[in-house]
């Protein structure tokens, strides 16, 4: 084979993927079976059998199911911060980026796969300490602090109250995606009733006076 031959042989070989890690295939794994599931349904058996890994690799990369627990939470938590500055990037004002944060959510209710907000069933039967309710507060500390510096620069005199009350409409809408039959209808309660409270809360925009000319 000459070298041109053997050349065009090895550009056309197709490229071997990437070997995942034990860690990630167990993440993975966890993510796939807490979300459809539930954290405190799945066992250690289940994940390992579906990362394709020994029990000793759970172990040696995470210490203990809690701690599988929290790194499943952090992640989400840390692709979750990455969307919502995609959207607020998107938008130009306080007011739309806020509407843009729940329209984003109101299009992921109407999902088939939607099954709710995954701190919300980490934590429903948590014990106190645990690392899914550790998490689950840093999460909403931050989305809380996220909606009171878009009202606060939106003009809203209570930022921070505000912020509270739009991140329980966010909770709500979360919750109404997973239990009502009706999801479409839900996502566009929700979307009412934030416009409502930003029709309410922030002053309108005033409109530009006059210049009296003279002479």
């Amino acid at each position: 084979m000459g070298a041109k031959t053997a050349e065009r042989a090895t550009r056309l070989q197709p490229k071997t993927a990437p070997e995942v890690s034990a860690r990630d295939r167990l993440l993975a794994a966890a993510a796939e079976l807490f979300y459809s599931e539930g954290v405190h349904v799945v066992g250690i058996d289940r994940i390992v059998e579906r990362a394709g890994v020994a029990k000793a690799s759970l172990y040696s990369n995470f210490g203990s199911k809690d701690e599988l627990v929290r790194a499943y939470l952090e992640k989400h938590f840390r692709e979750r911060q990455e969307r919502i500055a995609r959207i607020l990037a998107t938008y130009d004002t306080p007011r739309e980026r806020i509407l843009g944060v729940f329209t984003e959510i109101e299009d992921t209710l109407v999902r088939s796969e939607f099954r709710g907000c995954r701190f919300i069933s980490a934590t429903a039967e948590a014990r106190p300490g645990d690392a899914s309710e550790v998490v689950a507060e840093k999460y909403r500390s931050w989305l809380r602090s996220v909606f009171a510096e878009l009202a606060q620069a939106a003009g809203v005199r209570e930022a921070k109250q505000f912020g509270r009350q739009l991140a329980l409409l966010y909770d709500g809408a979360a919750v109404a995606g997973r239990l009502d039959h009706d999801r479409a209808g839900a996502a566009r309660a929700v979307r009412a009733a934030v416009v409502a409270l930003l029709d309410a809360a922030i002053p309108p925009q005033p409109k530009g006076r006059r210049v009296a000319r003279s002479g």
